[in-house]
């Protein structure tokens, strides 16, 4: 898959092309991109995907914009496995936010050679949110380039979208959220060295780095590790900011793998969340921490056994 920052291309052979955030690419997303793909082997296109970092909404309102869901690399992997040949990365500042809506279509048509564009039938773009389908549609009629809206996707009646997998990571819904990802909810990073709490305790953990400050979850949870030149491991994970050890610190996600000994610093790790076993607690003393950890490693490999 071939990724380009901002809105040019090195050729001009002409690709059918979505726009959006993708947070998550959730059942709702992967199926536009099916879609897209569809029309794309249809009509001898490539495909492209025109995302915006940050999100728009963690430019204008930083304090108050929605945890992310899915890391730049994480998106960038998921697209990869969709099958998605290009995908441009567009800086989201001051500039590009003041672009209209009719001007960003013409960017993409002339710039993109976009020859067939498809957005979700709520989707708003341009500054203001001003566009939507209906302009697109009216542009690709005097353009001379197609132009479709792809419906929302529903599970149980309930519209899938990032808002929904957010609240329900949040409510400790694991399952609800796999319903709506079509997968386990992951994260995944780099280990590196954390403060060596976990070990001092007899559980080391493998710190993974987090890209940003507000995870859409927290908690005490068992985990399935992916992990770089080691395979499938499982273990349990403490996501959150450890109030035992801590004050006012950032959250930390934190893994203890079972019968797991290896040097494992530097490597890239994916954490699937598969149950939620408690919420993070503040304990008296380190002694009782130890008590509750070891409680929470033996109730995780329970878990492991009863779902073999």
């Amino acid at each position: 898959m071939q990724i380009l920052r901002g809105l040019y291309s090195p050729d001009t052979q002409p690709v059918a092309l979505t726009i959006g955030n993708f947070d998550g690419v959730h059942l709702g997303h992967q199926a536009l991109l099916n879609e897209l793909k569809t029309a794309a082997q249809a009509r001898g296109l490539r495909t492209a995907v025109v995302i915006f970092e940050p999100h728009p909404r963690e430019f204008f309102a930083p304090q108050t914009a929605p945890a992310r869901l899915s890391s730049l690399r994480e998106k960038l992997e998921l697209f990869t496995e969709l099958g998605i040949d290009r995908v441009h990365v567009c800086r989201f500042n001051a500039r590009f936010a003041q672009m209209s809506a009719t001007d960003f279509v013409h960017v993409l048509h002339e710039k993109l050679s976009a020859k067939f564009i498809l957005i979700g039938d709520d989707f708003h773009f341009g500054s203001g949110r001003s566009g939507d389908f209906a302009l697109l549609e009216k542009i690709s009629a005097q353009q001379g380039f197609a132009a479709q809206a792809v419906h929302s996707v529903m599970h149980e009646g309930v519209r899938i979208s990032s808002t929904v997998v957010r609240t329900s990571l949040a409510a400790g819904q694991l399952r609800t959220a796999q319903h709506y990802l079509g997968r386990h909810y992951s994260i995944s990073g780099r280990v590196v060295h954390g403060d060596g709490v976990g070990r001092k305790l007899g559980f080391p953990t493998a710190n993974i780095q987090l890209k940003h400050n507000r995870p859409p979850l927290s908690g005490i949870y068992v985990v399935q590790v992916h992990a770089e030149t080691f395979g499938v491991l499982q273990g349990v994970s403490s996501l959150g900011v450890r109030p035992t050890v801590k004050q006012d610190a950032r959250p930390v996600l934190e893994v203890h793998l079972f019968e797991f000994a290896q040097q494992i610093y530097g490597k890239h790790l994916r954490v699937e969340f598969l149950q939620k076993l408690r919420d993070e607690e503040k304990y008296p003393d380190l002694e009782t921490l130890t008590r509750q950890i070891a409680l929470d490693v033996e109730n995780a490999k329970k878990w492991f056994e009863q779902h073999d």
